[in-house]
């Protein structure tokens, strides 16, 4: 886990956060069945838990991509992005809720080739976006598109990048703890090669 810094904010829950905050918690909640680590203490600043909140729903919604092309992006942004807690939740949703077949998942937790070509030119492009700071090469856009992707798709990955980058600096700076929930797929930045 990151020891950079340590913040003091006390996670939130429906009946302590203010109106917006209280409403996107229980909303999580009822989705999901719990409200994670990272949504309770997010929920301190109304701003970053409606941007991240409403920025989620409508990538799921509305990027273009499928359920598992969707993990694979996030979790190739948040393996660049060196961020425990995103890796640890979204290889969980990836093998229980998203389906992603788990020797893609496992390549990308540990830095490893995907055989799938598709998903392996998803992921390269998202860690491209990641770590160019959103300025892909030609080549690598050529590469993408090649894939079977279109332009349309590359606005998609930038959406991910976006949302991906709220929660990662945000569990940077929290050092946001892996909930029980999550914890049979914790990832340590050690993993990253």
């Amino acid at each position: 886990m990151r020891l950079i810094s340590k913040m003091t904010l006390e996670p939130k829950k429906p009946g302590t956060a203010d109106a917006i905050s209280a409403k996107i918690l229980e909303a999580t909640k009822k989705g999901m069945g719990m409200i994670p680590n990272m949504y309770a203490t997010m929920a301190n600043n109304t701003a970053l838990i409606d941007a991240y909140s409403h920025s989620y729903k409508t990538f799921r919604e509305n990027a273009g991509f499928t359920p598992q092309e969707q993990e694979i992006i996030f979790l190739s942004i948040a393996f660049e992005n060196e961020c425990e807690y995103c890796m640890s939740a979204h290889s969980f949703v990836a093998d229980k809720m998203s389906k992603v077949p788990t020797e893609v998942t496992d390549a990308i937790r540990n830095n490893t080739e995907i055989e799938n070509e598709k998903y392996k030119a998803l992921s390269n492009f998202s860690r491209v976006m990641t770590t160019k700071r959103g300025n892909p090469s030609q080549v690598d856009i050529n590469a993408f598109l090649a894939a079977g992707y279109t332009e349309n798709h590359i606005l998609g990955v930038i959406a991910g990048v976006g949302i991906k980058t709220m929660s990662n600096y945000f569990n940077h700076v929290f050092n946001t703890p892996v909930d029980a929930a999550f914890s049979s797929r914790t990832w340590i930045k050690s993993n990253k090669q």
